[in-house]
């Protein structure tokens, strides 16, 4: 029992100081985990509203000590944040190719409906939030929250994000699946960053390390590029537009 209570202060005094430290480096008080989750939606909201659709370029790269593949693709994701994928070119190992690239298009395409979509994104209703403290990135100043899923979701995942201290965008997400993603893919660990594109945060680039049957430890790298936004609508104007359709 004393050994118990011992651990308890002791991991309590690590998670003070640690917040102490952070708070000391930025002069200001630290905010909870709610209340920087609470600004993540609401912007996140806002951005939503704002956001018209992009297209981008994607290279997908995986190596092991054996094989290679590569895969282009052009990406195009509508206002609703639907996904659509045409494989510009491919080559390498067949079987890296079709269990691994074609699995994952198809995944990020069902994970990007609306149905899906829901019950994938990073709010309170999938995850469980907590504050560890501030990083500053190459992006600037973030706040680090913990996440855990709710539910063994495969489209779910277990780690960390960092969430930039001035937009409450998600600039970095490290962790694992909260679930293995195929029969084909496993011991999976990924880093996933963002750029920013005109005032939104988009995917730049994912790095993955993971254990593919057959194929042994492998690298997988997924990097986007040319990103194109769809122009602006003028919500305005689009209503009289549709109310006339109506009419």
């Amino acid at each position: 029992m004393r050994l118990t209570i011992q651990r308890t202060f002791s991991t309590l005094a690590i998670v003070l100081s640690a917040a102490t430290i952070a708070s000391a480096q930025t002069g200001d008080p630290l905010p909870s985990a709610e209340d920087v989750v609470a600004k993540m939606m609401q912007f996140d909201t806002q951005r939503q509203s704002e956001l018209t659709g992009y297209t981008a370029t994607r290279h997908y790269a995986a190596v092991n000590k054996s094989r290679r593949a590569e895969m282009l693709v052009r990406v195009t994701c509508d206002s609703s944040g639907a996904k659509q994928f045409s494989i510009l070119s491919e080559g390498g190992s067949g079987s890296i190719r079709k269990h691994v690239f074609h699995k994952l298009l198809s995944e990020e395409t069902e994970a990007s409906r609306q149905g899906t979509r829901n019950g994938t994104r990073l709010t309170p209703a999938n995850y469980d939030f907590q504050f560890v403290g501030q990083e500053k990135l190459e992006t600037g100043p973030a706040y680090v929250l913990a996440v855990s899923p709710k539910t063994a979701n495969k489209y779910l995942i277990d780690g960390k994000i960092w969430v930039d201290a001035n937009d409450y965008s998600i600039v970095r997400i490290e962790g694992r699946p909260a679930r293995n993603p195929s029969f084909w893919v496993r011991n999976v660990h990924f880093v996933h960053t963002y750029e920013k594109v005109g005032p939104f945060w988009l995917a730049s680039a994912t790095r993955t390390k993971s254990e593919i049957r057959i194929f042994g430890s492998s690298e997988l790298t997924i990097e986007n590029s040319d990103y194109a936004l769809n122009p602006l609508i003028d919500r305005i104007t689009e209503a009289d537009r549709q109310a006339r359709l109506i009419q």
